[in-house]
């Protein structure tokens, strides 16, 4: 499926960040990310460390994130008709704004409808810079192959984000100060994002839809459809297993654990998408992501049997080789397929799908740990990992040029 040396190897990373203002802007891009995985644990951090209430701290953070799932195409929509300078800088000004009155509110005790309200207004505005830099890829890159390695960069930056987040905002909330760690998402998601939108030389150019004129190119919701319902699925996926994890350290006697299970998870995946990065696939976008989703889903199959640490750890390693392929693909067919003067709303649709997903998978499998215990739920991620599968074999049958 993929030939050794027509990547380049690592050699092919050092082509695309040679592009003028491309190193700048995904590195900009890497720090703007950071409130994806900061923001929401945050929030529990600094309502809990205020009220004593985890419901509350819960509660707020939902709010956060139904606003953020709901508003991201939106956001999407406004970054491809007026370009992504003008929608970041002021998504990053709103998001800064409404994350520090969410603080004041919880701080001062107001009443609990305005840390709500703050909470929305953050999630909602919060820029969309995966999407973005994704966009700015694909305008700044010409080859298939090219745009493909920066997408594995991209996803090993994600990787890199979940990883450092949670541990830079754990130790931030809890050694130092509870506002601390939300604070530093806050600053991190509003420079970063200015940062981000003030490199305009390499920003896609904004695609103004006129009054009266031709009508919007229309989006291949053939293709996007599928890829959504695959995308809310790995959402699942994730959520559920996540949360079952945590409860299957603590079931061994080792909470503190979890969080080395999951961050074994997450190198597996950052491993994966570097070496991805680094080849050419001679196997189409679709094929791959057919075979990324089932993989990912007999990743799972093992996890309910297992009963040790050291064995759930090694699992994970090697489960989580499958996720970065995945999501790089899954991106690689939106970009192929998605009209360029829609990219971003396109890009925002699949995320969204994914951000939709998980806390549905974590409810789930919280359900089946409750009353089955931990090593069942994993079977919550197995079902939903075969979902995505069967999703993504509805997807169109792709063009020869698919996988050049």
């Amino acid at each position: 499926m993929a030939g050794g040396g027509a990547g380049g190897g690592l050699r092919g990373y050092r082509d695309v960040l040679t592009h003028p203002g491309a190193l700048a802007f995904s590195l900009t891009g890497l720090v703007a990310r950071l409130p994806i995985s900061m923001a929401g644990l945050g929030i529990v951090l600094l309502v809990e460390g205020a009220t004593g209430s985890y419901g509350l701290a819960g509660s707020v953070s939902a709010a956060y994130m139904v606003a953020n799932a709901v508003l991201a195409i939106a956001q999407g929509r406004l970054l491809d008709r007026w370009g992504q300078g003008p929608v970041l800088a002021a998504a990053g000004t709103v998001f800064g704004i409404a994350t520090s009155l969410l603080v004041w509110s919880v701080q001062a005790d107001w009443p609990r409808t305005a840390s709500y309200v703050a909470a929305a207004v953050a999630g909602g505005s919060l820029p969309q810079i995966g999407s973005a830099v994704r966009a700015r890829w694909a305008q700044v890159l010409d080859r298939p192959a090219q745009v493909q390695t920066a997408y594995a960069l991209e996803a090993v930056f994600d990787e890199v984000v979940f990883i450092l987040g949670p541990i830079l905002v754990t130790v931030l909330a809890t050694l130092v100060h509870p506002v601390l760690g939300l604070a530093v998402a806050a600053a991190a998601g509003s420079l970063g994002s200015w940062a981000f939108a003030a490199q305009r030389s390499t920003a896609p150019p904004a695609h103004p839809h006129r009054r009266g004129g031709d009508r919007r190119v229309p989006l291949p919701w053939r293709t996007l459809a599928p890829l959504t319902v695959v995308s809310a699925c790995l959402g699942v996926l994730f959520g559920a297993a996540e949360v079952t994890t945590v409860a299957f350290a603590d079931e061994q006697g080792a909470p503190a654990w979890a969080g080395a299970l999951l961050a074994l998870w997450a190198l597996g995946s950052l491993v994966s998408g570097v070496v991805t990065g680094a080849l050419t696939w001679r196997a189409s976008v679709t094929t791959r992501l057919r075979v990324g989703a089932t993989a990912m889903a007999l990743a799972m199959a093992p996890l309910w049997l297992v009963g040790s640490l050291p064995l759930m750890g090694l699992v994970l390693l090697i489960g989580g080789a499958a996720i970065a392929p995945t999501l790089i693909a899954t991106m690689s067919l939106v970009q192929s397929s998605t009209p360029r003067a829609r990219l971003t709303e396109g890009m925002a649709l699949v995320q969204t799908g994914l951000v939709a997903g998980v806390a549905p998978g974590a409810a789930a499998s919280g359900f089946v740990v409750d009353h089955h215990g931990a090593n069942p739920a994993y079977l919550v991620s197995l079902a939903a990992g075969l979902l995505a599968a069967l999703a993504a074999l509805t997807l169109p049958r792709p063009p020869v040029s698919d996988g050049d």
